[in-house]
C-alpha cells in the first residue's frame, strides 16, 4: 500500500494535467486539421488550414504583424523601467515595502478588464491624456484609441505601465550583487555608467534572462486589453488586431474551430522557437555565479 501512497497524492494533479491540458491539447490539434464548427459536421482537410494562414488570408499576417511590433517594442521598455525602478529603490530608500507594493498593484490590475475599460476611457477623444494637453495649450488632439497611427501605443503603454512584477525580481537580483565590486570599481575610478555595464549588468543577467523569457512569452498570449479597447474588433484599420483577438474572432465570432485551432498551433511553435531562440544564445551574454 506505501508503495501507491504517491500516485494515490498525484493523482488529482494527474486527473486535472489529463482532463483540463493534456486532453483539450490533442483535441485541437486534432481539429487543427478539420473543417469543424460548434454545429455541423466534422470534415477532415488535412493542412488546407496552414496553407489558408500563409498564402491567403492577409489578416492573419497583419495579426502576426501587430503581434510582433507589440512584442519587440514593449517587452524591452518594460523590462528597462522595471530595471530603472529597481535600481532607484535599491539605494536604500526609507519605506522600501510600501513602494514596492505600489508599484507592483499594477502588474496585478494590468491585465483585468476593469483597467483596459480605464485606460480605453483615459486615452478617448475627451480623455484625461487630451484634457491635460489642452489645458497646457495643445490643439487638434487625436482620439489616441481611434487613432491607427496612436492606438497600439495606448497598449504598448499600458503593458509598460505594468513593470510591477518584472521589478520585483530586479531588485531582488540587485540586492545579490555584492557591494565589494562597488567599492573596488570605485577605487579604480570606475563611473556610475562603467559599474552598470561591466558589473550590475553582468551580475544579474541570469534575472535579465529569466524576465525576458517570462515577459515575451505573457507578450505574445496578450488578449484581454486588446480585446476590450478595440471594443473586440481589433481596432482601426487592425491596428491593435493581436493575434490571441483573431484567433478568438475566428473560434467564437465566425466558428471557425479548426482553423482556430490551426491558429493556436502556430502560436504555441510560435512562442516555442522564440524561448528556444533565448536560450540557445543565452550563453553568449548570461554569466552566473561560477563564471
Amino acid at each position: 500500500m506505501r508503495r501507491w501512497a504517491p500516485y494515490i497524492f498525484l493523482l488529482p494533479w494527474l486527473i486535472g494535467m489529463i482532463a483540463v491540458t493534456l486532453g483539450p491539447m490533442i483535441a485541437s490539434l486534432l481539429l487543427s486539421f478539420t473543417d469543424y464548427s460548434f454545429i455541423g459536421s466534422t470534415d477532415w482537410v488535412g493542412i488546407e488550414n496552414y496553407e489558408r494562414m500563409f498564402t491567403s488570408d492577409a489578416r492573419f499576417m497583419s495579426s502576426l504583424g501587430v503581434t510582433f511590433t507589440y512584442v519587440f517594442i514593449s517587452v524591452p521598455l518594460q523590462l528597462g523601467f522595471a530595471l530603472l525602478i529597481a535600481m532607484v529603490l535599491n539605494q536604500g530608500l526609507k519605506g522600501l515595502a510600501f513602494y514596492r507594493s505600489v508599484y507592483y498593484l499594477p502588474s496585478l490590475l494590468g491585465s483585468s478588464v476593469a483597467v483596459a475599460i480605464l485606460w480605453r476611457q483615459i486615452f478617448g477623444a475627451e480623455g484625461m491624456v487630451n484634457q491635460i494637453l489642452g489645458s497646457i495649450g495643445f490643439e487638434n488632439l487625436p482620439n489616441w484609441i481611434g487613432s491607427p497611427d496612436f492606438a497600439l501605443g495606448t497598449l504598448v503603454t499600458l503593458n509598460v505601465w505594468t513593470f510591477g512584477s518584472p521589478m520585483v525580481i530586479f531588485l531582488a537580483g540587485l540586492r545579490q550583487v555584492p557591494t565589494e565590486l562597488y567599492e573596488a570599481a570605485s577605487v579604480d575610478g570606475a563611473g556610475a555608467w562603467t559599474k552598470f555595464w561591466r558589473i550590475t549588468v553582468p551580475m544579474i543577467s541570469p534575472v535579465i534572462f529569466f524576465n525576458l523569457v517570462l515577459q515575451m512569452i505573457s507578450a505574445f498570449q496578450t488578449f484581454t486589453q486588446a480585446y476590450i479597447v478595440s471594443g473586440g474588433s481589433g481596432g482601426p484599420v487592425d491596428s491593435t488586431l493581436f493575434y490571441t483577438l483573431y484567433l478568438y474572432q475566428k473560434a467564437f465570432r465566425d466558428f471557425d474551430m479548426g482553423y482556430a485551432s490551426a491558429m493556436a498551433w502556430v502560436l504555441l511553435l510560435i512562442i516555442g522557437l522564440f524561448t528556444w531562440l533565448a536560450f540557445a544564445t543565452s550563453n553568449r551574454w548570461v554569466h552566473y555565479g561560477e563564471e
